[in-house]
């Protein structure tokens, strides 16, 4: 009995672990998908407007754009910059607790 309820589990994980980059229900979430933590979202952004609303996955900053530094969190009222652009924010402790370390996108080359 143990190895035929062996083989069944092996036969119904398989499509799972054959396919890793395929979006899923819980990571991999695409722009617009209700999320968590930035984790779980394929741009690295969970984004909220505000406190009472609902997270999605976001794009992340555009260069000029509004950004937040990276944090533990994982959820942001703006999102972090993209690859190669710093977040030119305040960045101490007091601007995290309230919520008013927001910057712009720069690039660090000019």
């Amino acid at each position: 009995v143990l190895p035929a309820c062996l083989l069944l589990a092996l036969l119904l994980l398989a499509p799972a672990l054959s396919a890793p980059h395929e979006r899923g229900l819980i990571f991999n979430l695409d722009i617009g998908e209700l999320c968590m933590q930035s984790a779980q979202c394929k741009s690295g952004c969970c984004h909220r407007l505000n406190g009472l609303s609902l997270a999605r996955c976001a794009p992340q900053a555009a260069e000029f754009q509004a950004c937040s530094p990276k944090t533990i969190y994982g959820v942001y009222y703006k999102c972090p910059c993209e690859r190669g652009l710093t977040c030119d924010a305040d960045k101490t402790i007091v601007g995290s607790i309230t919520n008013t370390n927001f910057g712009v996108c720069k690039d660090p080359q000019d």
